[in-house]
């Protein structure tokens, strides 16, 4: 039987779980500037499966719109080429010398709208994720024994501080990340 404090307990876990996935989605999203984590989605044909690219070659950035991936292995070169290019990221990555340069292609106007449209759904997931994580504990504070009403009132309360205090956070996160894209 659980306590109302470990009902409230697991659900700041499970919302902090869905702010960690905001950020890590976000960190995904390109803004002007090349950052190695951009490429954390791409998927390798490897050892006869798709790996991760950071499994298969480290990543960097050395300038502001390049990034340089070295492969582990110079024969799977053809093979993590060919994965960034037929990742939805829209990059045109040229092999040379056992080096893949990445070179990011300016942002117009339509492509940061577009990935502010797309940040915007993302916000949405994690803010979802919060509320879900609230109205499960919630209903299961309704179900606890042995406890006074006034207690469950409180319970919910804190609940309710939480999901806010973490909608905050995503909202900002949002707002920051947002300003990064939009920034010429």
């Amino acid at each position: 039987m659980s306590t109302i404090a470990q009902i409230i307990k697991d659900a700041k876990g499970h919302m902090e779980k869905a702010l960690e996935n905001s950020k890590r989605e976000f960190s995904g999203i390109r803004s002007g500037k090349a950052s190695p984590n951009m490429l954390d989605s791409v998927r390798v044909e490897a050892y006869g499966s798709l790996v991760p690219l950071n499994q298969v070659a480290s990543v960097s950035a050395p300038e502001p719109r390049i990034l340089l991936v070295t492969p582990f292995d110079k024969g799977s070169a053809k093979a993590i080429e060919k994965a960034i290019r037929e990742s939805d990221l829209g990059l045109d990555p040229a092999h040379q010398g056992g080096i893949i340069r990445v070179p990011l292609p300016s942002m117009n106007e339509q492509r940061r709208k577009d990935l502010v449209k797309v940040l915007h759904k993302l916000a949405e997931d994690g803010r979802i994720a919060v509320r879900h994580a609230r109205t499960d504990a919630r209903d299961r504070v309704k179900k606890v024994d042995g406890v006074s009403e006034d207690d469950k009132k409180h319970a919910e309360k804190d609940l309710q501080k939480q999901h806010d205090e973490f909608i905050g956070k995503i909202e900002t996160l949002l707002k920051a990340k947002e300003a990064e894209i939009m920034e010429v």
